[in-house]
């Protein structure tokens, strides 16, 4: 199941490496997920549940959903999204998770615990803080990345297709390509990067607790930034549980990351830019895609992007949703059908496809969780994605010299949020040095900048959620 010929991309795997899953001897690569290599030979069930014992898989591909934990070397809930396979590995499916003092094997976290004292702590490695990263380096700052995953670049380094824009944008080079030019720019300023790193609590004095290397740390900030993005929505309908149902997000992991193919025959649920994309990143991979519907009476995409799935042959159903998917283990078949204007669904338009796979494309959540534990002024705007942080036009919270950039301030194109991530990263660094008439003009440049990306039609959603925001900002004295 792993790809040999791609247009674009070259699959350079590392040293092979063999793990164990139930004692079965798994073939693995050195920097690759122990999920990915267990998809790789077939099995896709990598969790179950608790009452019911239903099959569980792959889903976020970032560490955000529980559904592939498992345990792994007598360690339980470990995300193997995330976590990559090592030689001699032992891993096994999660029936329920160890709780009793004797069994747990986790962070040392009652021993002393080690201070780290930083300028400007970034939680997230991607678009956004890694844009934030660079631009306080470049004025003497010290950032520091902490970033869950043990890749850095977020959404970048799955990103195949060429960005809009302008030069600064990175116009007509590749998410994956940008994903490098930023990784190396923070490594040559210096950045202090943590991968495989999970903040666990953000507490007062700008201090965050972290986890790394079942190591438990103090970081002391002087100013904090929290990029740490979106998770994969998800819809109600039977099945829609069942290994094969995979966030958008999830195929292009497997798929553009690491060479492993998601499934022969796909469902695309969803014809925004999102899913119109995957679906054409599917097909370069020779994959078949079967078909896209969408609730909408539209398609969402850019006309560059849902044309060439148009002349490809596939399939667009708009005004439809899917009303279940079938299967056993794993998805065998899924139906969708017509909706009117009050989506009701429309009885005899069922639709039947033969398939093993179905991406949702159906938007994103911002991730504010520890903002929220924080004590961060939340609020809800439906057009920036549910529930985000209040902050002002230079991306500072109700927590003075706390920092939000990216898709946790509101859902959008990679381009806005590297436009963030540096209007939050130079205005920590004023919080730092003080006021500095360089820094002041480059802020204003980025901001004039993302005002000019969020103009024109597609812009307008966003547009409308800003201001409903910096009202209710302006509102709870965040100016």
């Amino acid at each position: 199941m792993r790809l040999k010929k791609h247009p674009i991309l070259k699959f350079k795997r590392k040293k092979e490496i063999t793990f164990f899953y139930e004692g079965q001897p798994i073939i693995a690569y050195e920097d690759e997920p122990i999920a990915a290599a267990l998809h790789a030979a077939g099995i896709t069930t990598l969790s179950e549940s608790f009452r019911f014992h239903r099959a569980r898989g792959f889903f976020c591909a970032i560490g955000k959903c529980a559904s592939c934990v498992m345990e792994v070397d007598g360690v339980s809930n470990v995300k193997t999204c995330i976590v990559p396979a090592m030689q001699g590995m032992k891993v096994k499916k999660q029936i329920k998770a160890k709780v009793s003092p004797e069994e747990f094997s986790g962070p040392k976290v009652f021993k002393q615990t080690p201070v780290i004292k930083t300028d400007f702590a970034i939680v997230g490695g991607g678009p956004a803080g890694l844009s934030a990263a660079i631009y306080a380096a470049r004025f003497g700052i010290k950032p520091m990345i902490i970033e869950e995953n043990f890749l850095m670049g977020g959404q970048l380094i799955k990103q195949t297709h060429k960005f809009f824009g302008s030069k600064s944008h990175y116009a007509s080079i590749r998410g994956i390509d940008i994903a490098k030019i930023l990784i190396n720019d923070a490594q040559e300023k210096g950045v202090d990067i943590w991968t495989s790193s999970s903040v666990v609590g953000f507490f007062s004095g700008n201090t965050l607790g972290v986890i790394k290397e079942g190591q438990y740390y103090k970081v002391k900030a002087k100013t904090i930034l929290i990029s740490t993005g979106a998770s994969e929505k998800s819809i109600s309908f039977p099945g829609n549980d069942l290994p094969g149902v995979y966030g958008a997000g999830a195929i292009q992991t497997l798929m553009n990351v690491y060479g492993i193919i998601p499934g022969k025959r796909v469902l695309i649920l969803g014809a925004g830019n999102i899913g119109v994309i995957v679906a054409y990143q599917l097909l370069q991979a020779g994959i078949e895609v079967v078909a896209v519907a969408e609730a909408l009476p539209r398609i969402g995409a850019y006309i560059v992007h849902s044309a060439k799935l148009k002349r490809l042959g596939v399939p667009i159903f708009t005004s439809h949703t899917i009303s279940h998917v079938f299967g056993k283990d794993r998805v065998e078949q899924a139906e969708i059908v017509e909706i009117n204007n009050k989506w009701q669904k429309i009885s005899g338009t069922e639709k039947r496809l033969d398939v093993d796979t179905v991406g949702l494309a159906v938007g994103l959540s911002p991730s504010v969780e520890i903002l929220s534990q924080a004590g961060a002024n939340m609020t809800y705007i439906p057009e920036l994605g549910g529930y985000i942080t209040l902050h002002n036009i230079n991306m500072e919270t109700s927590i003075p010299g706390t920092f939000i950039a990216g898709d946790i301030s509101g859902i959008e194109e990679a381009s806005s949020a590297m436009l963030e991530g540096r209007i939050a990263g130079l205005n920590a660094t004023n919080k730092i040095i003080g006021e500095n008439k360089e820094i002041e003009q480059e802020i204003t440049k980025n901001q004039k900048e993302l005002v000019e990306l969020r103009e024109g039609p597609f812009g307008e959603k966003i547009r409308i959620g800003n201001q409903k925001l910096y009202k209710e900002a302006e509102n709870n004295g965040i100016y």
